[in-house]
């Protein structure tokens, strides 16, 4: 690589992780006001873990993200099996539709979503705003990551394995749990992590769909900022990025280390 050219690329990098360590680097400053270091200290940390308010939006945003990647992830999964190994009429316009929720943006999503709760609960009274809708409206987004990282793991599989385990006796549910399955796992990790790492940091959604008692880290993060960023803020910015950086790392090395 050119010089120059490495020179810019290292630039870029810094532009985009300068901003992330400058919050995880004074998460541990002693000062509570100011931008200048004034000693290493961990009393943050014990404050924000001591603060039940903050206990609880990690407590949300844990079983929201949990329980709507197993949701999604189960569906998605199968989604895109479907998709990618069998014909049936419209599966080419489905293939296309899988991708509007990727690129429509997430006030557009989160607007609509809010639009069918209220239509929901106007009409046949359900669906009041709270933890059970949050879920529902991330299931919503998560499905079509999960989708596409199954059905692109399925492609990148040689069809003769299944053919030689046909030949050799199997018949389709044999197939699928002895050699298929197996091999979309990879897959299926690496779509269950990326739906998890969306959910957890999932602002703009879960402040359209969120109730009274609902609140998750992004929605306490921004209310609390509004207030003025502390230290305590920082803290729990650095326990965000290091979850995400943890579950981004380990579907890159699934990725790789699976790669046929």
């Amino acid at each position: 690589m050119p010089p120059l050219l490495r020179c810019v690329a290292w630039l870029l990098f810094a532009f985009l992780y300068a901003p992330i360590l400058v919050v995880v680097v004074f998460s541990f400053n002693t000062a509570r006001f100011g931008a200048s270091w004034q000693g290493f200290t961990l009393d943050w940390y014990r404050k924000l873990f001591a603060n039940e308010i903050a206990l609880d939006a990690l407590r949300h945003t844990l079983i929201l993200a949990i329980a709507s990647t197993l949701v999604a992830t189960a569906i998605g999964s199968l989604l895109g099996y479907a998709l990618r190994r069998f014909t049936f009429t419209g599966r080419r316009l489905m293939i296309q539709l899988l991708h509007i929720p990727v690129f429509v943006p997430d006030i557009v999503m989160a607007v609509s979503l809010l639009l069918l709760f209220k239509f929901l609960r106007q009409w046949m009274g359900i669906f009041e705003l709270g933890l059970h809708t949050m879920a529902l409206a991330h299931i919503t987004f998560q499905i079509p990551f999960v989708a596409i990282v199954v059905r692109a793991r399925l492609a990148g599989l040689d069809p003769v394995l299944e053919e030689a385990a046909h030949d050799l006796g199997g018949d389709a549910r044999q197939v699928f749990r002895h050699v298929t399955l197996p091999l979309m796992l990879p897959g299926i990790f690496a779509g269950a992590l990326l739906a998890f790492t969306l959910s957890l940091d999932d602002f703009v959604v879960s402040f359209f769909t969120s109730g009274a008692g609902s609140v998750t880290l992004p929605i306490l993060i921004y209310s609390s900022v509004k207030r003025g960023i502390t230290p305590e803020i920082n803290a729990l910015s650095t326990i965000l990025i290091v979850l995400s950086a943890a579950a981004t790392v380990t579907v890159t090395l699934l990725q790789r280390r699976e790669r046929p």
